[in-house]
């Protein structure tokens, strides 16, 4: 399987081909939004690939995807923009990279609903913030450890520009969202603020120093719940100050936050405090502050946390894994995972209509409309607001709502 030291080199590859995960999983969501053909959970692909193989991965054929040997001939569609319809849903985009943003902000869209941060920090600074913050104690430290000589002598070579280290990550991470936000001005932009799990983040250059071991970090020490701790506050004030730079000294003020993982409204207004500890102040030059809604609380609790965010964005991955109770990067139990089971459904509708009915917006960042036509139209009939999709599939999934759209407003 893959984790975020491997997108680098994901995006030289032509397809991607994994023993293991499921359709949630890193590999899969990073190869969506390189637009590289990925097959996830194959089992035994390492072993009957062969190095020096011609190769054809085929995942036009739905929910199963094919390894075929040789090279197969396919063809290209072609769509006319010109008489593309419009929709009064609004449709977004998913967007990770910074280098892909101006190409795909060209594709018809209505802003981006989810742009992640965590690939501009696995790649284009790759060390962790706590390393960068204490660096000059590390370089003590460096005198008598080995493997803390070796971390130090990679913090030098990155960042051997920057005489404080932690300016290194603030300007790295704002020049990312600055491409991100640029791109598709004057659209909204809704940055996800960091959402690695403890294992992600031990992968870094010097995380290994900073990290728990958790048995399972999928529910574990993430989103919010770092914002506020102690431990993990002087790493989190740089990603605020780098949004800040971004809005206010860069002037993209199109670039909304959205906080992610929140399991309490308390945890929330914690992270509002924090956040306005270092300059993001919710309601100043129009920013708004958006949280994930993927824990079964957030719904159940909807009304709550309406009252302290300025809008929801239904997170359908984790939100299937929790009300599911399975482990969504686990393919032992894939075959249970689907967004369209009856209880997620349910838990969508409740949040869709309490978020009307409290005015607050709410769309979806989550993979089901991107994988599910139906379930696309599902949401098009609980009246959301916005849906936003991986890049290739947002000609598609609009056309298909302009019709439901259509046939919705005849009846």
């Amino acid at each position: 399987m893959t984790d975020p030291d491997w997108e680098p080199i994901m995006k030289s590859a032509k397809a991607i081909v994994t023993n293991r995960g499921g359709r949630t999983c890193h590999a899969a969501i990073v190869s969506r939004e390189l637009g590289i053909p990925c097959i996830v959970g194959a089992g035994n692909a390492t072993e009957v690939i062969n190095s020096g193989n011609d190769i054809t991965v085929d995942c036009s054929k739905g929910e199963e995807g094919y390894v075929l040997e040789g090279n197969i001939p396919y063809t290209v569609e072609k769509i006319d923009l010109s008489v593309l319809p419009s929709t009064k849903t609004k449709i977004m985009m998913n967007v990770g990279i910074p280098e892909q943003a101006f190409t795909q902000s060209r594709i018809p869209n209505d802003g981006v609903g989810l742009a992640r941060i965590e690939f501009i920090i696995s790649s284009h600074i790759g060390i962790h913030p706590l390393a960068l913050i204490n660096y000059e104690n590390l370089k003590e430290k460096a005198k008598e450890d080995q493997k803390i000589l070796k971390i130090v002598k990679e913090i030098d070579k990155r960042t051997f520009l920057y005489e404080r280290k932690a300016d290194f990550y603030t300007d790295k991470l704002a020049q990312g969202i600055a491409m991100i936000g640029a791109a598709f001005y004057p659209n909204d932009v809704i940055v996800r603020l960091s959402d690695f799990k403890t294992n992600e983040y031990a992968n870094l250059i010097g995380g290994s120093l900073y990290e728990p071991v958790e048995s399972n970090p999928m529910i574990g020490w993430r989103g919010a719940s770092r914002y506020y701790d102690p431990k993990f506050e002087p790493a989190f004030s740089l990603e605020c100050l780098a949004i800040k730079k971004v809005r206010e000294e860069m002037g993209l003020k199109n670039i909304k936050v959205m906080v992610p993982f929140c399991r309490t409204v308390e945890e929330g207004k914690k992270v509002i405090d924090i956040m306005r500890k270092y300059g993001l102040v919710q309601g100043e030059n129009g920013l708004e502050i958006y949280v994930m809604c993927e824990i079964p609380s957030n719904v159940i609790l909807a009304e709550e946390f309406a009252k302290i965010f300025d809008g929801f964005s239904i997170g359908s991955n984790d939100l299937t894994q929790l009300a599911l109770g399975l482990d969504r990067d686990s393919s032992l139990v894939s075959h249970i995972y689907d967004e369209r089971n009856e209880a997620v459904k349910r838990l969508v509708r409740q949040v869709i209509d309490i978020a009307k009915r409290t005015g607050r917006r709410i769309g979806i960042c989550g993979q089901a409309p991107s994988d599910f036509p139906e379930f696309a139209e599902f949401l098009v009939e609980c009246g959301i607001d916005s849906i936003s999709l991986i890049p290739d599939t947002v000609l598609r999934t609009r056309l298909l709502i302009a019709e439901k759209e259509k046939s919705l407003s005849a009846k």
